[in-house]
């Protein structure tokens, strides 16, 4: 008997999640509170010359934007075709590269006046991007994660991640932070820490409670977005259709383990 596809994707998702709630993750410190637009249903989040940068999907809402950190405002925005499900989003020199869901196409932007230049072909789905200032590397909710040539966009590798042998599937939005890939785990509250070079995830965040209860109803509003301020070495996640976006501290599990009277 065939499983309805989103019977199947829940099943995955909570598999995942098992897997990973076997392992410790490191906890987190609310620096600052943002605000971001509820309406966006995020997909592709960056930080850029003190910008951010925002893929929104969904056929017909769809968007590219940058955005004032400090009031959440739109400052610039293209709209993407309601043929088109945008995903994920990565920069590249003066560009910026936006992902399609199922259409098997990226979108290559100026970043200063978001004019399309051209587009490139995939194969697969398309769901989130990053970029380790050699290679543009892409998620398709499989435990895979393929590097691809910013020029050509050729698929040069690939890796495959896993946690104490178990595969990680339903990998979304992602962001190379500190010669690691972080990535959103569909569905989930966790952050996978992963090695560019093995696959192997390296270490959990975890970020339950970031969101008060009852600040959303639509059950996919869920933890997709991370951006890295490399500059000041600030980390800032949010959600799709999330009122805020936060800027945190990762807490180590060994710190969030010594009592408060002693901890530095």
């Amino acid at each position: 008997m065939r499983i309805p596809a989103i019977f199947r994707t829940f099943a995955a998702a909570i598999l995942v999640l098992a897997a990973s709630l076997a392992f410790a993750a490191d906890g987190y410190r609310i620096v600052h509170t943002y605000p971001h637009d509820p309406q966006a249903y995020t997909q592709g989040l960056l930080y850029e010359d003190g910008y951010l940068y925002e893929s929104t999907g969904l056929n017909g809402r769809s968007s590219l934007r940058m955005v004032d950190l400090e009031t959440g405002r739109v400052l610039q925005r293209a709209t993407v075709s309601a043929n088109y499900f945008a995903e994920g989003l990565a920069p590249w020199g003066s560009t910026l590269i936006q992902l399609t869901w199922q259409s098997h196409i990226a979108f290559v932007y100026d970043r200063f006046s978001f004019r399309l230049l051209h587009t490139f072909n995939y194969d697969g789905e398309g769901w989130g991007l990053t970029q380790d200032g050699k290679n543009l590397i892409l998620s398709d909710g499989t435990a895979n994660l393929r590097f691809f040539d910013p020029g050509t966009f050729r698929e040069v590798r690939r890796i495959v991640v896993k946690d104490h042998g178990t595969q990680i599937t339903q990998l979304n939005e992602l962001e190379y932070v500190h010669g690691e890939i972080y990535a959103n785990v569909w569905h989930t509250d966790r952050i996978a820490r992963i090695s560019p070079a093995s696959g192997k995830v390296v270490g959990w965040i975890d970020l339950t409670g970031l969101l008060a209860p009852g600040q959303v109803s639509d059950p996919e509003a869920v933890l997709n977005g991370i951006a890295w301020d490399s500059t000041h070495d600030r980390l800032f996640v949010t959600g799709k259709l999330w009122p805020k976006l936060f800027e945190i501290k990762i807490i180590p599990e060994a710190a969030k383990l010594v009592p408060a009277n002693h901890a530095k």
